[in-house]
């Protein structure tokens, strides 16, 4: 399934910005970042149960805010791209 995950951290205090790189970090493990805060992830129901577990035990509910949208298998004509940083097939092998 594609989903998109973004969050907004309140950065104001050091355990704040402490908590943006915690996510950014389990972020990367599961998607493509195309925007600061925002990740394109293609995973499965377990992966997906996992990284929104590992999520939620880092931000702080009462000052930050994660969601979640499930765009689902047949995301492809629900994203369209326009702009800078070109766009990517989520789906391709990755080569390093």
């Amino acid at each position: 399934m594609f989903v998109l995950i973004t969050y907004d951290v309140n950065t104001q205090t050091a355990s704040g910005r402490k908590r943006l790189n915690k996510l950014a970090k389990q972020c990367v493990n599961y998607g493509q970042r195309v925007q600061n805060s925002v990740f394109e992830c293609v995973i499965d129901a377990a992966q997906f149960r996992k990284v929104k577990d590992q999520l939620e035990k880092i931000i702080d509910p009462q000052c930050d805010s994660l969601r979640f949208y499930y765009l689902g298998k047949n995301y492809k004509n629900k994203v369209e791209h326009i702009g800078a940083k070109p766009s990517y097939d989520p789906e391709a092998p990755i080569v390093l």
